[in-house]
C-alpha cells in the first residue's frame, strides 16, 4: 500500500472544493477517495489538524467543527514520536529558508519513506531535490 503525507495545501481542498481559487481539486478529491477506500495510507505530523482547523475557521466557520470530526474519522495516522522529525524539519527549514510547519510534513515523509504531496509550488521548487515530494498536480491515482 502506498504511504503518503498530505500537507495542508492538499487537505484544505477537501473542505472547499467549490472554491474557484483552488486548483487541482480533482486530484485532491481522488486522494480523499483512495484514503476512504483503503487504497492508500496517510501519515501526518502532529500539527496537521490544528493547521487545517486554523484555515477552516477562517473559510468555513459554520462547519469547521464537523469538518474536523470528519477528518479525524479518516484514519490518518498522526506521528506522535516526533523527536527524530525535529532534527530533519529544522534542518530543512534552515537550508530551504522555509516555514517549519511545511518542513514538518516533509520530515514525516522522509523519515517514514513516504511521499509528501503538496499543492504549494513555492515549497516544492525549494524542496524537490530533497526527494520524497511531488506536486498535487502530478498525482495520479493508484
Amino acid at each position: 500500500m502506498n504511504m503518503y503525507v498530505l500537507d495542508a495545501s492538499v487537505i484544505v481542498k477537501w473542505l472547499i472544493p467549490e472554491n474557484p481559487d483552488e486548483h487541482n481539486v480533482t486530484e485532491a478529491l481522488a486522494l480523499l477517495s483512495a484514503l476512504q477506500d483503503g487504497m492508500i495510507a496517510v501519515k501526518q505530523p502532529c500539527h496537521w489538524l490544528a493547521e487545517i482547523a486554523a484555515v477552516g475557521v477562517r473559510l468555513k466557520p459554520d462547519t469547521i467543527i464537523d469538518d474536523i470530526a470528519d477528518l479525524q474519522e479518516l484514519g490518518m495516522v498522526t506521528v506522535t514520536d516526533i523527536q527524530p522529525l525535529w532534527s530533519i524539519a529544522c534542518s530543512l527549514s534552515t537550508r530551504l529558508n522555509h516555514h517549519l510547519f511545511d518542513t514538518l510534513y516533509h520530515a514525516v515523509a522522509l523519515h517514514s519513506d513516504a511521499l509528501l504531496i503538496t499543492a504549494d509550488e513555492q515549497y516544492f521548487r525549494k524542496a524537490k531535490d530533497t526527494g520524497n515530494i511531488i506536486l498535487l498536480a502530478d498525482y495520479r491515482p493508484v
